[in-house]
């Protein structure tokens, strides 16, 4: 994390807003306050803080509330019931399951062993380390022209995402565009590796050199591009797209010298998963950055 230093601060302002709303049991800040506080974009926020801190908002929430209770255990006689509701759980049963799934034991268990509950303590009170990537990455600061494309929105697992993009494909067969197809783009509404299937959106997306015809309801013109953006070469599993960004984010901007500029960013499929191995699949990510 030492590339990092210079942001952490902000996002310890961060964990300490919703620490204390944690504690006085108050209403969480929202996107829009928490953004402010870590000096970011409202647009890129949650992103950039779970590439610096290694988890979400949400996750970071869970593990404050898991600590006021660990830590009423440590120093009151309170009855689990009566932690569970002052820690914000609505049972006592919720506040067994997820001390479970975080630390392996129930209340009662760590109440009896207070050496293991002030380990679990110390353990939770802030976010495991970002493991250092060995390897430097390779960023190009570049100029984008805007280009528009067609675009069909997904909604389900991103492991589906090939037939939206053959229902793209199908559609620009209907109409003789397919040698006029120059790339084929995917605009991330979501991140795969926290939301369920069902609130998954992305948007599948073809650039085409030609005059677009009338589209039907299920396809929208979007206008990409435009500006100054990092391009980092990503080669392996599209699925692991998202922890590229999280390395660009985290690794490369602290000390890039640029800022993020509140557009989407996107990536640039450059194999088709049906054709070329898993392993060795390329794409590009565009993430776009303020002007200089």
């Amino acid at each position: 994390m030492k590339a990092n230093a210079a942001q952490l601060p902000r996002l310890d302002r961060v964990i300490a807003c919703l620490q204390q709303a944690v504690d006085t049991g108050g209403p969480l800040p929202d996107l829009e306050a928490l953004a402010a506080i870590a000096h970011y974009s409202p647009f890129h926020f949650h992103r950039v803080y779970r590439a610096l801190t290694g988890e979400t908002v949400g996750r970071t929430v869970q593990r404050l509330r898991v600590v006021k209770a660990l830590q009423r255990l440590a120093h009151s006689a309170a009855s689990v019931t009566e932690i569970a509701l002052l820690a914000g759980y609505d049972t006592p049963q919720a506040l067994a399951r997820v001390l479970r799934e975080s630390v392996d034991a129930s209340a009662s268990e760590l109440r009896g062993d207070p050496q293991r509950l002030a380990a679990c303590i110390a353990q939770l009170s802030r976010p495991l380390p970002v493991a250092e990537t060995p390897a430097p990455l390779s960023v190009e600061v570049i100029t984008l022209e805007p280009f528009e494309v067609v675009a069909l929105r997904a909604q389900g697992a991103f492991d589906d995402l090939d037939g939206v993009f053959g229902e793209l494909f199908g559609w620009a067969a209907e109409q003789g565009l397919i040698e006029q197809l120059q790339q084929l783009i995917g605009l991330p509404l979501g991140d795969h590796r926290e939301l369920p299937a069902d609130e998954l959106l992305f948007d599948c997306a073809l650039a085409l050199d030609a005059e677009l015809p009338a589209l039907p309801e299920s396809l929208q013109r979007l206008q990409l591009g435009g500006g100054r953006m990092a391009r980092l070469h990503h080669v392996g599993s599209y699925s692991l797209l998202e922890d590229a960004t999280d390395r660009l984010l985290r690794d490369w901007l602290p000390g890039s010298g640029h800022a993020l500029r509140d557009a989407p960013l996107h990536y640039h499929f450059l194999d088709d998963p049906e054709d070329v191995p898993e392993a060795i699949l390329r794409a590009d990510i565009y993430v776009p950055l303020a002007a200089g």
